[in-house]
């Protein structure tokens, strides 16, 4: 396909993605605390959710998941970033100019890197439950065992699913809703934080702590 067909099938989608981005953003504008959205967004921030994740190595019972979670979240901000300086499209002309890049491709817009950082978080833990894999040490090592996971069969329980789902889900809407990306930017990213969770589970577990 030449450059001049791209152009003519995929302009037209960017023009329906940036009048149907903007028409949400202008309506949900006036009826959203910034403060509620700025605080998602800090939530799905790499330099806040990586360092907390890293923490939690300290915890023995979590680190069979952790350590490709860990890698998938390196594989997500290096992939993310590739994509964004191979598409280069501009973020949209109302969002905020306070906002910080941190690197230079966080000028760009597609693929929007808190959904896909956040459909990966969400999509790692409901796989590593529906896996049942009882690969955690004893229960009594951690307080954490308490709240994340089911005694009774070692999942993580269904009620924390749903949470970081809809933590997920919200997340990656109010990047819409505050003008940092468009809709297309936000489903591409959740695609991509999904395929990554499989890849990361199906093949980057390795055991680098004893138990």
């Amino acid at each position: 396909m030449s450059p001049s067909t791209a152009a003519i099938i995929v302009g037209p989608i960017l023009a329906v993605d940036a009048t149907v981005s903007r028409a949400i953003h202008t309506a949900a504008k006036p009826f959203l605390p910034p403060f509620l959205l700025l605080l998602l967004e800090i939530s799905a921030d790499f330099r806040f959710s990586f360092p907390v994740s890293l923490s939690l190595l300290l915890s023995p019972p979590l680190r069979s998941f952790l350590i490709p979670f860990l890698l998938g979240l390196l594989l997500d901000l290096i992939l993310i970033a590739l994509v964004k300086l191979i598409f280069r499209r501009a973020r949209p002309a109302y969002n905020h100019p306070s906002m910080s890049a941190a690197v230079s491709a966080d000028h760009y817009s597609f693929p929007s890197g808190h959904a896909s950082r956040v459909f990966f978080v969400a999509a790692s833990v409901h796989f590593f439950s529906a896996a049942a894999e009882a690969t955690m040490v004893d229960p009594s090592y951690s307080f954490l065992d308490g709240w994340i996971r089911d005694n009774h069969d070692g999942d993580v329980k269904p009620e924390v699913v749903v949470v970081v789902w809809i933590w997920a889900t919200v997340t990656a809407f109010s990047r819409i809703l505050l003008g940092r990306h468009y809709v297309l930017d936000v489903a591409a990213g959740a695609c991509f934080g999904i395929v990554e969770a499989l890849f990361a589970l199906r093949f980057l577990r390795f055991e680098l702590f004893g138990r």
